[in-house]
């Protein structure tokens, strides 16, 4: 599938009760490498597989979640393109300069009607692996430092008018719907997947009253033992988990959630569909999400801290 347009995550920007605690949990736990700081106090991280400057932004705050999801584009010019087809749908937009952000070009920023911040961008600086870039080795130890997922994979964002977000990432952004969930006694998609990429997903939404809500990032493990892996580091650092390790049956990835010391939840995930944009997408009732297993497979049930915990 050749990719233009949007092509993949590439940032997300999260709040911190206490930025140092936070700092400690993401690069120590998790097992990502800082890569920077700036005047702003804001620190900056990457996973190991990750070859752009950073993909995690942590900043000092008085309330957990996130500030703002970034992607990106192919060039520049889409950031045009895009920025007047946000603005012929009524969306209003910001330029951001180069630079505000460490190691990132200019950046369009636009609120979807859920309250959640996306931004744009088309440059941020290749710092390349510990692999190396020509004849790359086989092995690093970056990859069992901590939990060591391989890169920042998507986030699930809670907030209402869900279907014209589905619009919006469909009509104007080039993204594919690859599954979704209605609501109780009803047609209404209350809960979507979407894709820029041939990915289980690249961001979920689900319909809440609250705007702007965090449910989760995710953070992509290489297989369903470093998931394991992952439960064996979060119960010996004593991190409260959620779900898991369990599978969904949406997406068919293998998964844990659990919260960082501020309370936003996280996810290590893997596996999951191949999900192409001639494909219909796959649909699920509020029923089958639960007795179904299409949360939780192993125990065929819904969590209701899943349903109702966001920051």
């Amino acid at each position: 599938m050749a990719l233009t347009g949007v092509l993949r995550p590439g940032h997300v920007q999260l709040r911190m009760l206490d930025l140092e605690e936070g700092v400690r949990f993401y690069r120590d736990v998790l097992g990502l490498e800082e890569t920077g700081r700036d005047a702003a106090g804001r620190v900056y991280l990457k996973a190991w597989d990750e070859r752009d400057h950073h993909s995690i932004v942590l900043r000092q705050a008085d309330r957990a979640g996130m500030d703002f999801f970034g992607f990106k584009v192919a060039s520049s010019a889409d950031l045009d393109r895009f920025e007047a087809e946000l603005r012929d749908d009524g969306l209003k937009t910001e330029r951001i300069p180069a630079g505000e952000l460490l190691e990132t070009g200019e950046r369009l920023r636009f609120e979807l009607p859920s309250g959640h911040l996306i931004e744009l961008y088309a440059e941020k600086t290749f710092v390349g692996s510990h692999f190396g870039q020509k004849d790359p080795k086989p092995w690093t130890p970056h990859q069992d430092r901590g939990i060591a997922p391989m890169r920042f994979d998507h986030a699930l964002l809670y907030g209402p008018n869900v279907d014209r977000v589905l619009d919006i990432f469909t009509r104007i952004l080039g993204f594919h719907l690859a599954e979704y969930v209605t609501l109780p006694d009803s047609d209404v998609k209350g809960a979507l997947w979407l894709c820029c990429s041939n990915k289980a997903h690249d961001i979920a939404f689900v319909i809440h009253p609250e705007p702007g809500k965090l449910h989760h990032v995710s953070f992509y493990m290489e297989s369903i033992d470093r998931v394991f892996r992952a439960a064996d580091i979060m119960a010996a650092h004593d991190i409260k988990v959620d779900i898991g390790p369990t599978r969904h049956g949406i997406t068919r990835g293998g998964t844990i959630y659990a919260w960082d010391p501020s309370g936003n939840r996280f996810e290590t995930f893997s596996g999951g569909n191949s999900s192409y944009p001639d494909l219909p997408p796959i649909a699920w009732t509020w029923e089958g999400l639960g007795e179904g297993g299409g949360l939780d497979v192993a125990h065929r049930t819904m969590h209701e801290t899943f349903l109702t915990v966001v920051t």
